[in-house]
């Protein structure tokens, strides 16, 4: 079914459009997982892992895509093996968003351009295994995700696993506190890094109850607000990897790059194939444990805060 918010055609399936439609909770999900993944078959597989954990925590996956000039809201099984299965589909990002818009073609969402198309469709969660962030040396290149600048702009909770460990995690989070971004840890002390448990900074809040997450949500947006809440949440400790040995891959590979003048989207690449083979493929393996415990928490949230909606209306109601 295709809702035409003003100027964007957004096309639901009947399952997230009815879960909307009754406030059942929803969670978005990237695209970019499926298309810059794993290859196929691998990565339609994941994608479907990933929704499942969604549901196994309590809430409906709408996976957002990019398809004939419209915003899929939700994807079907045969959705996710056609964009796991055509090649070529374009990374797309909230810069790039409405120039693909308007061509009518495919294209497959980031953290940035998942936030849009979650807010323009009424979706208040949206699950990412990690966040961009400030990148190490960006005192000199300003390279600093787009991620970050679109939590400035978008009324959605975003639940992810911290940011990787390529970045300068210390400069991201001053990021976000500058630009007021309320960043709350779910059962942790620290602000994860990713496949690591920890980054080495301790987070601004932690909270352990969902429905004080939900609460805090709705707060932050009822003052006002018209950034993103993000809530990270540690991958779980057997399937996580140690911080020292990816810390020690990543100081390597940063000055054999710098010897071989590699830098920009480059070094990025760079940088995780040097951790992937540092942690003897392991890395390639949380990176999917990470995906699914992200996405079945914000299940979880989702819940939380659908459920704490719903008594707010009742109490208005009421009075």
């Amino acid at each position: 079914m295709t809702i035409s918010h003003p100027g964007i055609p957004l096309r639901y399936t009947d399952e997230v459009r009815q879960a909307l439609h009754d406030g059942t909770p929803v969670v978005a999900l990237e695209s970019n997982v499926i298309t810059h993944g794993l290859p196929y078959p691998d990565n339609a597989a994941t994608a479907r892992k990933v929704e499942a954990a969604v549901r196994a925590g309590g809430a409906v996956p709408a996976t957002i895509g990019i398809d004939r000039g419209a915003l899929r809201i939700g994807m079907t099984d045969e959705d996710i093996e056609r964009y796991a299965s055509t090649p070529g589909i374009p990374k797309v990002s909230s810069r790039d968003l409405p120039v693909v818009l308007a061509g009518g073609g495919m294209g497959a969402t980031t953290v940035a351009s998942s936030l849009i198309a979650a807010e323009l469709a009424g979706i208040p969660f949206f699950s990412s295994a990690g966040i961009g962030g400030v990148h190490r040396g960006a005192q000199d290149t300003f390279d600093i995700s787009s991620d970050l600048i679109q939590f400035t702009r978008s009324k959605v909770a975003v639940v992810c696993a911290g940011a990787k460990m390529i970045l300068d995690l210390g400069l991201t989070l001053e990021y976000l506190e500058t630009h007021c971004v309320p960043v709350v840890s779910y059962g942790s002390d620290d602000f994860p890094a990713f496949y690591c448990r920890s980054s080495g900074h301790r987070s601004p809040q932690r909270l352990d109850d969902p429905e004080h997450i939900a609460a805090a949500a709705e707060t932050h947006w009822a003052l006002g607000n018209r950034s993103s809440f993000l809530i990270t949440t540690p991958v779980r400790e057997e399937d996580a990897i140690d911080f020292d040995e990816v810390d020690r891959a990543i100081r390597d590979a940063v000055g054999a790059a710098q010897r071989e003048g590699i830098s920009g989207q480059g070094l990025t690449k760079y940088l995780m194939h040097a951790v992937d083979a540092a942690t003897g493929g392991r890395s390639a393996t949380a990176n999917m444990a990470v995906l699914e415990s992200c996405a079945q928490v914000a299940g979880t949230l989702a819940a939380a805060h659908a459920r704490y909606r719903s008594r707010a209306a009742q109490q208005g109601a009421v009075r």
